[in-house]
Formats: structure tokens, C-alpha cells, sequence
């Protein structure tokens, strides 16, 4: 129930819509039901049962009371006038005509009921994805490392859709089977009290029954969407590596495991369907049983001349409540809908309620530049509070100043250059900016001041043009082209045949690795900021693309502060500081000249590569 009543609070902003749609919805069933109360004069006329002295009491025009009785006396008034003027053709007639009528207003409401619930549905489910999309968002990067993506991919997608197709939807049933139960319910116990207490007696089974068969749905209905989690993760890695797939000749492998897991989860939707399926015939053979109960214990008063019903009201009867077995199915077919949209409820509600490791401050401080320095102060950091990957890191970047990281592999480098736009935040220790703990400070604020260059080229299935301005607003071509030439890209970029107008495919994969590298490089330009982080920007080029990546990174280091993570130690020979970090530790630091000459792992790694 927690659950549902947290979908409904997405709703709360539509709750002006309420009121209208209970009108449209009540409406509806008021002229469904009137239909069926027709049914007996209607009988009446074709059964020749009218009793001329039992129509003598509705020959005046009663006076207006807001009762029951008062509106069954003024139907039946009018039906005498009818009926007198017209005779039994002409009633039947105007019987049939009102019947059409209340039939083709009941449709008409309904219909307008459902569009209104359908635009409420919409913008409902808008706002959840839109609420999960930005809750993941937010989340710092070692969440995406915890996490698969494709089950991520499907929380967003599968479980949000079936959040729509069953709880959502179910808000029509919610409201309007319930209503349209207790109005015909209403009616029935003003024809005949003694029958319907005898109906009501019997309908708390059938509920009970029910819901045994819907109560495991739930369960399953996670387990289901699990399974669909691991299937869009499966699709996700072989999809987005199917070049080493075939290079490996491992086109059967992931065959094999896409088959399992698609198998296990056919197993899965096959006993959630028996289950659920199960539920809609049961209640209509329980209701079709109460419907056999209601005929032979009042069929056998109205033989025995012990009912307060004649014959054709009885009939009357028995066709109304034939019209609540159907709201009745709807509703236990709703129960086990419900169950399966809970359950992925409860896998987008578990990413909602992650609290992002990296937060804003209550009250972040002001940063609008960068004036003098980042400082590392005895900064220490763990992925988790067992393990440390760095210890006692301290070193200052001076504004206008390079200073590298160089060491082998796993070292932590890569991690000190994450600590700066707070990617991650310190275990111990702090990282500040002129002065200030950059905790302090607001974290797109603080972002906003940094440009990254990463290894991996992380553009988008987008033009060149768009991924260079990404992130920017009202960027003009002029400034574009502008970037790409700083980054040696406009040369390449105008031999193509759209030009910046070009889509590079997903991930950039109709470029090449110096090509997607310089983009990468415009992208930073353009943005302009006055920190930069360069990590191993160069090192899984040719030497040609080395060359012409080398040099515009030269520019955009150009009267910038940067930190510099390198591969090859001939790229950042002129650094300001060089950094040598082994296992978590700065081991040894200074220019490249006097690095060489203390003859340490430094000089070492120097001389394997000059090699």
C-alpha cells in the first residue's frame, strides 16, 4: 500500500482533474445503470403484467423530494402518460429510444472519463521517468561502477512502462468499478433487501479466493523484471563490443548466455501468467455460482409467492447484478496487474531513494573563478573505508602551472585527478580551491571551472557540431569552428561531406581514435575553463595522431592551470612539477631534469621507454 500511495503522490499536481473525471465517471454509470431499471416496465409491457390500479398511485405528478422514492414515483409517472397516450407499441418505443439514449451518454461519458485519465497517465509517467533519469543523474561515478548498466537502462524503461500498464492504468478501476459495484448494488437492495443481503453473504469468498491466487505476484513479478534487467545488460556489452565479440569468435558464447537468461525469464512470465491468468475465468465461474445461488433461492420465493418481487422485476434483477460480475473482474484482474506494477515500483523507488554519495552544501559559497590555487592536504581515499588507494597525497597547482602524474599502472593517479571536480570526495584529508574546501562549494559551480580531456573519447550519436558544443547554450558556428582549429579537427572536419553537420555514429565510431581524441579537445576549448585535467590524452594514438593531438593540447594548456596524467614521460617533460605515484603514494616529485638525476623509478621508467 506504501508503495502504491508513493506512485499516486506523482499525481497530486493533476488532482484538479479529480472532481471532473468523478463527474464523467459517475455519470457514465448512472446511465448504464438506467438501462437495466428500464428492463422492468419494460417486461411489464411485453409480459402484459401492467396492474391498472397499481398505476392509478402515479396518476398526479408527485412533489420534488431528493429521495429514491420520489424519482421512481416521477419515472413512473411518466411512464402512465406514455403508456395511456401511446399505448403498449408506443411505450415500448419510447422504452427502446431512452435505452439507446442512456446507452450512447453512458459510451460518451466513459470516453470522456478515459481521455482524461489517459492525459493524467501521461504527464504521471513523465514526471517518474523524468524523476528517476534525474535522481541517476546525479549520482557520483562510483555508483555506475556498482551498478550494470542494462539493468539501469531497463529500470528506466521496462519498469516505468509497466508501472503504466498496470498501476496507472488501474486508477480507472480504482475509482469507477467500486462506485459502479455500489450504485448497482444500491439499486438491487431497493428492489429487494432479503436477496441482496443473500448475494452479499456469498461475494466475500469470492474475494477471498482471489486474492490467495494474486498474493505470490508480486514476488515473481520482481523476479521477472530482474531477469529483464540482465537481458538489456547482456544486450548492452555484447552490442557495444560486438568488435571483440567476433574477433574472439565468441558470437556463440554470448548466444549461449543471452539464451539462459531469455529462457529463465520465459519461466518466470509462464508462472506469473498461470497465476494471473487464473484469477479472471475463477471470478467469473463465482460469479456465474452466485448468480445460479440468486436464482433458485429467489426463484424459488417468487414460485412459492414469498417475494416482495413479481416476476418481471426479479428478471430485472438478476440482468443488474449480472452487471456487477463485470466490475468485479475488472477488479481482480486489476489485483494482479497491480502486483506486477508494484514490483517494479519497488526497483525504481530502491534507485530513488539512493542518496547521492556527493552532495551540494546547505549553503554552498560563491566560486565564480579561479584566482591562486588547488591544494591537496594529507588527502586519503578508499572506495571503501578497508582499503586505501591513496595516503597522504599533498601537493599544490599553482594558477598558470602544469604539473604531471606519472607511475605505473593502478597507481592512483587517475583517482587524484577524480578528487578535483568531485567525482569522488577524500576519505580523509581535503582538496582546496584558493583556500577553500572545495566542499564548500556548489558542485556544477565548481565544474564549470574545469575542462577534461579523458583517454577513452567520450563523445555521442550526435553531429560534430553538437558534440562539441555539448553542454553550452546559443553557441554560434563561428565559435565552433574556432575550438576545432585550436584542436587541429577543422582540417579533417571540412573534408567531410556534411561538414560539422556530420553524425558520428555512436560513440564517435565513424572517426577515427585521433580524430574522436581532437574533437574531445575542441569540446574542452570551446568551454574555456581555466583548470584543466588531461589524463593519459595521448596515449592510444599513432605517432601522426600523437603529433597533431600533442599539438592541440599545446594549445589549450596555453595560460591554463593544468594536471596532467601521462603515459609517455616525452609529452610532459616541460611540466612545471612531475608527480611519481606508486601504490597510492607521491614517491617522488620534481622537474624532469632533477627527476633524473635522483636516479629513482622515475629515471626508470624513463629509460624503459627510450628504449
Amino acid at each position: 500500500m506504501k508503495t502504491y500511495l508513493r506512485i499516486l503522490a506523482y499525481a497530486r499536481p493533476y488532482r484538479r482533474y479529480f472532481p471532473l473525471y468523478a463527474l464523467y465517471a459517475l455519470l457514465a454509470i448512472i446511465f448504464g445503470l438506467l438501462n437495466f431499471t428500464l428492463l422492468k416496465p419494460l417486461f411489464d409491457v411485453i409480459f402484459e403484467q401492467v396492474d391498472p390500479s397499481e398505476l392509478q398511485q402515479y396518476a398526479a405528478k408527485p412533489e420534488f423530494s431528493f429521495t429514491i422514492e420520489y424519482f421512481m414515483h416521477l419515472f413512473n409517472y411518466y411512464f402512465m402518460q406514455i403508456a395511456d397516450s401511446y399505448g403498449k407499441f408506443g411505450t415500448l418505443v419510447y422504452v427502446c429510444i431512452i435505452i439507446v439514449v442512456s446507452v450512447f451518454l453512458s459510451n460518451l461519458f466513459t470516453y470522456l472519463a478515459g481521455v482524461l485519465l489517459a492525459k493524467v497517465k501521461a504527464d504521471v509517467i513523465k514526471k517518474m521517468r523524468m524523476h528517476i533519469f534525474d535522481q541517476v543523474s546525479r549520482m557520483h561515478i562510483g555508483y555506475f561502477t556498482n551498478e550494470r548498466k542494462g539493468d539501469l537502462m531497463s529500470k528506466m524503461t521496462n519498469d516505468v512502462q509497466e508501472v503504466e500498464n498496470s498501476v496507472v492504468q488501474s486508477l480507472r478501476v480504482v475509482f469507477r468499478e467500486p462506485v459502479t459495484i455500489i450504485l448497482y448494488f444500491g439499486a438491487l437492495f431497493f428492489m429487494s433487501v432479503k436477496l441482496t443481503l443473500f448475494t452479499i453473504l456469498i461475494i466475500p469468498i469470492s474475494g477471498a479466493i482471489i486474492g490467495g491466487i494474486t498474493k505470490r505476484l508480486k514476488k515473481k513479478a520482481i523476479q521477472s523484471q530482474e531477469s529483464l534487467g540482465r537481458i538489456v545488460n547482456i544486450l548492452d556489452e555484447t552490442i557495444g563490443g560486438m568488435r571483440v565479440v567476433k574477433a574472439f569468435s565468441a558470437t556463440g558464447y554470448v548466444y549461449d548466455k543471452f539464451d539462459k537468461e531469455t529462457d529463465e525469464y520465459s519461466k518466470i512470465n509462464v508462472s506469473m501468467a498461470k497465476r494471473n491468468e487464473l484469477a479472471s475465468p475463477i471470478s467469473q465461474f463465482l460469479g456465474v455460482f452466485v448468480v445460479a445461488g440468486i436464482l433458485l433461492y429467489g426463484g424459488s420465493l417468487v414460485l412459492n409467492n414469498a417475494s416482495d418481487l413479481s416476476a418481471s422485476e426479479f428478471l430485472a434483477y438478476i440482468i443488474i447484478f449480472t452487471q456487477v460480475l463485470n466490475p468485479a473482474k475488472e477488479i481482480s484482474r486489476a489485483m494482479g496487474a497491480v502486483q506486477r506494477g508494484l514490483a517494479s515500483a519497488d526497483r525504481i523507488f530502491k534507485v530513488v531513494d539512493t542518496a547521492p554519495a556527493i552532495k551540494d552544501p546547505a549553503r554552498p559559497k560563491t566560486l565564480h573563478h579561479f584566482d591562486k590555487s588547488i591544494a591537496f592536504n594529507t588527502v586519503n581515499f578508499g572506495y571503501d573505508q578497508q582499503h586505501l588507494v591513496l595516503k597522504n597525497i599533498q601537493f599544490t597547482l599553482t594558477k598558470g602551472k602544469t604539473i604531471a602524474l606519472v607511475g605505473p599502472s593502478g597507481g592512483g593517479k587517475s583517482t587524484i585527478a577524480d578528487l578535483v571536480p568531485r567525482f569522488y570526495d577524500p576519505t580523509a584529508g581535503e582538496v582546496k580551491l584558493d583556500g577553500t574546501n572545495i566542499r564548500e562549494f556548489a558542485i556544477d559551480d565548481l565544474r564549470k571551472l574545469i575542462g577534461i580531456v579523458t583517454q577513452e573519447s567520450i563523445l555521442f550519436n550526435d553531429t560534430i557540431f553538437n558534440n562539441i558544443a555539448f553542454g553550452l547554450s546559443e553557441v554560434s558556428e563561428a565559435a565552433v569552428i574556432e575550438a576545432a582549429k585550436i584542436a587541429n579537427a577543422h582540417e579533417f572536419i571540412e573534408q567531410l561531406e556534411r561538414g560539422y553537420q556530420t553524425n558520428i555514429g555512436e560513440r564517435g565510431s565513424k572517426l577515427s581514435g585521433g580524430q574522436r581524441q581532437r574533437l574531445s579537445i575542441a569540446r574542452a576549448v570551446l568551454k574555456n575553463p581555466p583548470i584543466l585535467i588531461l589524463d593519459e590524452a595521448t596515449s592510444a594514438l599513432d605517432s601522426e595522431s600523437e603529433r597533431l593531438v600533442q599539438e592541440a593540447l599545446t594549445n589549450l594548456m596555453s595560460n591554463r592551470t593544468t594536471l596532467v596524467i601521462a603515459h609517455r614521460l616525452s609529452t610532459i617533460q616541460h611540466a612545471d612539477e612531475i608527480l611519481v605515484v606508486q601504490n597510492g603514494k607521491i614517491v617522488e616529485r620534481g622537474t624532469h631534469e632533477e627527476l633524473i638525476r635522483q636516479e629513482g623509478l622515475y629515471k626508470k621508467l624513463s629509460s624503459m621507454q627510450s628504449v
